[in-house]
């Protein structure tokens, strides 16, 4: 398990799925948010893409996130389009409703750039959110990303267009511990 200081990842479980949907995926308007596409609800049962974890996949990298102390679920946290040749990648995250406002957003960035850096020697990490994000925002401040730029109306949420905010670390300016 990789362990910042509030919460460690692992591997996606089984039962981790029907909770992830439910808090992230079933709610139209934070799913809107937080992928690229339009919602579409997922039938009971079936294979979830941005849920089942493919072990052959080598370009995508998802954890469960779970809280230190005690071990419960509290999220997701994924290292995106990894580029091997480039040595970059994009993190993203979710958090539960009942986990946000704690802390664990910049946690979570904290142990995905350990990850890319440290564990996969990767050169660049970088991040893209809607410009209202604060807390993303944030997160990634508190962990030396750096805005780049804004790609002005560049993503469709629920019935307008919204700014997104590209930011980028580069493993050279990384400080590991630079959250707290």
């Amino acid at each position: 398990m990789l362990k910042g200081s509030k919460v460690g990842f692992r591997a996606r479980h089984e039962d981790d799925i029907p909770v992830l949907r439910a808090e992230l995926y079933d709610d139209v308007v934070n799913a809107s948010r937080a992928e690229a596409g339009p919602w579409r609800p997922i039938a009971p049962g079936s294979k979830d893409p941005r849920l089942v974890t493919d072990d052959k996949e080598q370009g995508s990298v998802p954890f469960s996130v779970v809280e230190l102390a005690g071990g419960t679920l509290v999220g997701t946290a994924t290292l995106w389009d990894i580029d091997t040749h480039n040595r970059s990648a994009h993190i993203g995250l979710g958090l539960r409703p009942s986990a946000r406002g704690k802390g664990y957003g910049t946690d979570v960035v904290a142990v995905l750039c350990h990850y890319g850096f440290v564990v996969r020697g990767l050169h660049r990490l970088q991040i893209e959110t809607l410009s209202d994000n604060a807390a993303m925002l944030r997160s990634a401040e508190r962990n030396g990303f750096v805005r780049e730029g804004v790609l002005r109306s560049s993503a469709w949420v629920m019935g307008e267009f919204l700014d997104e905010v590209l930011l980028g670390l580069l493993a050279r300016d990384w400080k590991p511990g630079a959250s707290g």
